[in-house]
């Protein structure tokens, strides 16, 4: 919703500041008074073209700026770099009086076409200005569906499925020959990974010092004996120690030495029977140091071919044998899929004729009702169609008016007069609000602004718009640019915009009237005698007429 609206240096308007609520809004005043320019503002605010001949002459640029609102469950909240959890969306627009305009949402500077993007999201204007949801293709679609009650969740199901089919099937692999290429080069790798049976991914470290060991069986044989003889041979190492510990024994003040020393006597011993163990077992094995070193090799190659490590290699063996199977089970899964996919391409088509065919079920009674309301709003002989494809399934959905007798029926989007166009949207969305399922369809702007809704009607037709436009404003801020007394005084609040001359400078005010001032502008709007006794009674008349919103 609006909430707030700033407007400086635009044609007449100096700086005005508007504080607007939910509900109906009536703008009133003078012709020429600066209304249109309001509304023209708010065309600026949603990616409007901008015209440096809206600049109030002797200024440097005029600067429009709106501050709205969005409900805590509305998907748009926090749009325009606004917190998400704050609802709130700031859109700015500066049009200099040379050069190019600027755009800003949240305080960022943007691209007009996306503040085009957010301002449908938050504001539909009808009348003479450009912007109408519910002219677009997809919106009277969706309309049509909310006001018969049609859900398309099955539809939107069946073709989310076929989807993801069509996306595996694709994902599944190329032709018969680049598959067969494929599982040749697998089994082929995957055949020389499992024949070298890996089983431990430390096994190539093992392996090294194994290597080392037989490589170096000759000296090691040497330096073993070596050591055994000088720890443990005659008056070797151990049995000089024995000889020193023997000497300290019973010797309280060396206890401490002499335990020291048994440790290391122990110690040696042990090191001399390692030595010695050593000595004895190491042999020259020629046969077992040239299978370690063809193992060593072998792995080095499918690390080379396959991984940094061998447990990359046991990763990547295990891969390729999940993509064997894959490749081998393909032409079954293949056949699964497309049998899948058939059935559910069959499944869409039925949805779209169900859908189709509630549509055309539904579009008679809503052209109905809107023509209905129609009458209500001065055009009493309007026709309005709902054109629905012709092939089954299709999702076209046209709306069409022929305002007046003997016109063509036509698409909305042809329909030339700004007021005929506007009761028509008012009516339909009247017709939609209406409907119990929904208040209103997807995607629908909380905020509506209307002008020229009640161009050439008066007397009971414009009680009628305003009633119309009364009960819209229960689902929706609505803003209503009006000429009409019988229309304002439906609207729960009122603004008046007038022009002050001040020497040379003419400048537009916006003031919101109430009580008796409401009373004076009704009476001005009735008779253009403000102060006519008669008019204000006229006036008090319409008010509590509005006030009970009914006949």
């Amino acid at each position: 919703m609006l909430q707030e609206l700033r407007v400086s240096h635009l044609g007449v308007i100096e700086d005005v500041r508007i504080i607007l609520g939910p509900g109906l809004t009536a703008l009133t005043g003078e012709t020429g008074a600066g209304k249109t320019l309001l509304v023209d503002a708010i065309q600026l605010l949603l990616g409007g073209p901008a015209e440096s001949m809206l600049v109030r002459p002797g200024a440097r640029e005029a600067v429009v700026e709106g501050r709205f609102t969005t409900p805590p469950e509305d998907p748009r909240e926090g749009s325009g770099g606004a917190a998400p959890d704050s609802g709130e969306v700031i859109l700015s627009r500066i049009v200099p009086a040379t050069g190019r305009s600027r755009a800003y949402a949240g305080g960022r500077m943007v691209a007009a076409a996306d503040l085009a993007d957010r301002g449908r999201a938050l504001v539909d204007l009808h009348g003479q200005h450009a912007q109408q949801s519910l002219l677009g293709p997809a919106a009277q679609r969706s309309a049509l569906d909310s006001a018969g009650g049609i859900a398309n969740e099955e539809l939107t199901r069946a073709r989310r499925r076929l989807r993801e089919i069509v996306s595996t099937q694709e994902a599944l692999g190329g032709d018969a020959r680049t598959r067969a290429r494929e599982l040749d080069l697998l089994r082929y790798q995957l055949q020389e990974i499992e024949a070298a049976g890996l089983e431990d991914p430390d096994e190539d470290e093992a392996l090294q010092v194994e290597e080392e060991r037989l490589a170096d069986a000759s000296g090691l044989r040497g330096a073993a004996s070596l050591a055994w003889q000088g720890l443990s041979g005659e008056d070797g190492v151990v049995d000089r120690l024995g000889a020193v510990v023997s000497a300290l024994a019973g010797r309280k003040p060396l206890a401490e030495l002499e335990a020291r020393l048994l440790v290391l006597e122990s110690e040696l011993a042990d090191a001399a029977a390692e030595a010695r163990s050593v000595a004895e077992v190491a042999e020259d094995d020629p046969a077992r140091l040239a299978a370690v070193g063809g193992r060593r090799r072998t792995l080095t190659d499918l690390r080379r071919k396959y991984g940094e490590t061998l447990a990359a290699v046991m990763d990547f063996r295990d891969e390729v044998r999940g993509r064997v199977e894959e490749l081998v089970s393909h032409d079954s899964r293949a056949a699964s899929l497309e049998l899948q996919r058939e059935t559910a391409a069959k499944d869409v088509k039925e949805a779209e004729t169900r859908l189709w065919s509630a549509r055309r079920a539904a579009a008679p009674g809503f052209a109905g009702a809107v023509e209905a309301r129609l009458r209500e709003l001065a055009m009493p002989k309007a026709r309005f169609e709902v054109e629905i494809g012709q092939d089954v399934g299709s999702e076209v959905v046209t709306w069409k008016l022929g305002a007046n007798p003997g016109e063509p029926v036509l698409p909305l989007t042809k329909v030339a007069s700004g007021g005929e166009l506007a009761r028509t949207m008012l009516a339909t969305r009247l017709v939609i609000g209406s409907t119990p399922a929904i208040a209103r369809p997807d995607g629908d702007p909380e905020t509506l602004i209307f002008d020229e809704v009640d161009a050439g009607i008066g007397g009971e037709a414009a009680v009628a718009v305003g009633r119309a436009l009364a009960a819209l404003s229960e689902h929706h801020q609505v803003l209503v640019v009006t000429h009409l007394p019988q229309v304002a005084a439906f609207a729960d609040r009122q603004l008046v915009v007038r022009k002050e001359s001040t020497g040379e400078r003419t400048v537009a005010h916006v003031i919101e009237v109430d009580g008796p001032d409401r009373v004076v502008e009704l009476s001005r709007m009735l008779s253009g005698s403000p102060g006519s006794e008669t008019a204000q009674r006229h006036a008090e008349e319409l008010l509590a007429r509005a006030s009970g919103r009914s006949g």
